[in-house]
């Protein structure tokens, strides 16, 4: 174990127990034995925790604004299990679970992105042991079980040696990433399938190798295993080498009116990434190699981009300055190219760059980037500045970030080059010892040439979220979430047909009652709104829930 304090007023100052310096890049290696415990409790503990909910959900009949209606109370219910029969293993189960009460994602601009966006995991039976899943080609991604009918999972250590085992059942209706060379795809999840995910990890040392399996079965026959090895190795305290090679054996679906790919055909290829890290006091460098065959996929994992060859290099040198506003600085050059696999460039980023920190808990990143971008035939240029910058500035505000780019952008919809930018804020505040509050806000624009020649604004997107959390004791709290959408565009500046103002609101509102982890009481309404060309806010659905849960143990 490691003994840690942080302390984030003037300086951001990190306290351990052990000596970790400057340079090395093993964090894990450092940590210390702690021995003479006894009498600690013996293995064998279950918990068996039903849950019942009720519902009332109301919709617009014949889609947002029209007539509202409101259906009928609707009951019901599911059970979580957990068994702990030693020390190293833990089994989990569940049947029919629910996650009403978990807080709705954080928006993210989806205009003018050519690639899936990703969104972290949150559903508690999906989190257990996910520090195992964690490679360097994303192969499991559990967010692709839309809809758990059951689920069932091993989670442990022998020794040297951690597993975990996961297999569920998944009902569909969600969407399934149709990958490319220079962009990806969605196409219906109109099928049920069995999902079953597996990871070995042994440690041998400072390093470990491991074994990653996947396999998605999907009802009518088609389905997608995946299967290889990764390592790291520490020769040094100075050098970490990380690899990993999977191969993808896939059967889609007899399913062409969903996706174009989706024909019933069988095809097979691998994905291999090798990188070596090499860090002192001053001097870090990395070299990284990622090659991603065409036919590769990883229908339980998140690989929205495939064929193609990567290869990533970054030399940074670090000063440390005393008796200064900043207590680290340290310039970077990175080079990032894509090629596919004509060997033809995909994307090609060239950035000088410095990070730092500071006083304040200062965090922060300056870098000014050189783009080739390839968009269908043509190989588009931009040039943009791309900034980000966190700070602690007191106990009312205890972190506020900001983060964009201003410069060069390209039109990805219309296939040519235009002028824009981000910016993301991000900021918690503790106005009281019992409230919090959270603010995500996100802008972006981008302007192009008109055939009068003139710079107009082709769209701006923007985000808006408020979250407030008033916690009553240790047991009770009371959430609400408030999400606001919006895209503007300039339909007259497309090749094709867009609507010129859309978006949408979300509201939301839970109050939590928790004996203990499985023993809680849920209370919860949400509202959804979609924003009309007229700029009114069409109510579009809404819903009550309770949900109750309480835990047998033994």
């Amino acid at each position: 174990m490691i003994l840690y304090r942080n302390y984030p007023r003037d300086f951001r100052y990190q306290i351990f127990n052990v000596v970790l310096p400057r340079g090395g890049n093993c964090f894990v290696c450092r940590e210390m034995e702690l021995t003479g415990i006894t009498e600690l409790p013996s293995g064998g503990h279950l918990v068996v925790a039903p849950y019942a909910t009720l519902k009332e959900t109301g919709e617009a009949r014949n889609g947002p604004g029209t007539e509202f209606r409101n259906k009928p109370l609707r009951g019901d219910g599911g059970v979580d299990l957990k068994w702990t029969p030693n020390a190293d293993t833990a089994l989990d189960a569940t049947l029919n679970p629910d996650f009403s009460q978990i807080e709705s994602d954080v928006a993210q601009i989806s205009v003018n992105q050519r690639f899936a966006l990703f969104f972290p995991e949150k559903r508690p039976f999906f989190l257990e042991g996910v520090d195992l899943f964690d490679t360097p080609i994303q192969g499991v991604y559990t967010r692709t079980v839309t809809s758990p009918r059951w689920g069932a999972r091993a989670t442990g250590k022998v020794g040297a040696t951690a597993y975990t085992l996961l297999v569920t059942q998944d009902r569909g209706g969600g969407s399934v990433i149709v990958p490319g060379p220079q962009s990806s795809d969605f196409a219906a999840q109109d099928f049920s399938s069995i999902a079953a995910i597996g990871r070995l990890r042994r440690d041998f040392g400072r390093s470990f190798t491991g074994l990653l399996l996947t396999d998605r079965e999907n009802e009518g026959g088609s389905f997608n295993r995946v299967l290889g090895p990764d390592f790291q190795w520490r020769p040094s305290e100075n050098d970490q080498v990380t690899g990993q090679f999977l191969y993808s054996f896939t059967k889609t679906p007899d399913r062409p009116d969903l996706s174009f790919e989706w024909t019933g055909r069988e095809f097979s290829t691998g994905a291999g990434f090798l990188s070596w890290l090499h860090s002192t006091r001053t001097w870090t460098w990395r070299t990284t190699y990622q090659d991603i065959g065409d036919a590769f996929r990883a229908n339980d994992g998140f690989v929205p981009q495939v064929g193609f060859r990567q290869g990533r290099n970054f030399l940074g040198y670090t000063f440390w300055p005393t008796n200064f506003f900043l207590s680290r600085v340290e310039p970077i050059v990175v080079v990032n190219e894509f090629f596919d696999r004509e060997s033809r460039t995909l994307n090609r980023r060239v950035f000088p760059g410095v990070q730092f920190q500071g006083k304040l808990n200062v965090d922060g990143e300056l870098d000014y980037n050189f783009d080739a971008v390839r968009v269908g035939d043509k190989l588009l240029q931009r040039k943009q500045l791309a900034y980000f910058l966190s700070v602690s500035p007191s106990a009312l505000f205890p972190r506020v970030s900001i983060s964009g780019f201003l410069g060069g952008q390209i039109d990805f919809a219309n296939a040519r080059e235009g002028r824009g930018g981000q910016v993301s804020l991000q900021a918690t505040s503790r106005p009281t010892e019992h409230l919090a509050l959270q603010f995500n806000g996100d802008r972006q624009w981008l302007n192009v040439t008109s055939e009068e020649g003139r710079q107009e604004r082709l769209f701006t997107a923007s985000v808006a979220r408020l979250k407030a959390t008033y916690t009553f004791s240790a047991r009770a709290f009371l959430r609400a979430i408030g999400q606001y959408v919006e895209t503007r565009r300039d339909p007259t500046l497309y090749t094709f047909s867009v609507v010129r103002r859309s978006g949408n609101f979300q509201g939301s509102a839970l109050f939590s009652y928790k004996l203990n982890w499985q023993s809680v009481l849920f209370l919860g309404y949400g509202d959804n709104r979609t924003l009309e060309e007229s700029g009114q806010l069409a109510r579009a659905d809404r819903q009550f829930f309770l949900k109750v849960s309480y835990a047998f143990q033994k």
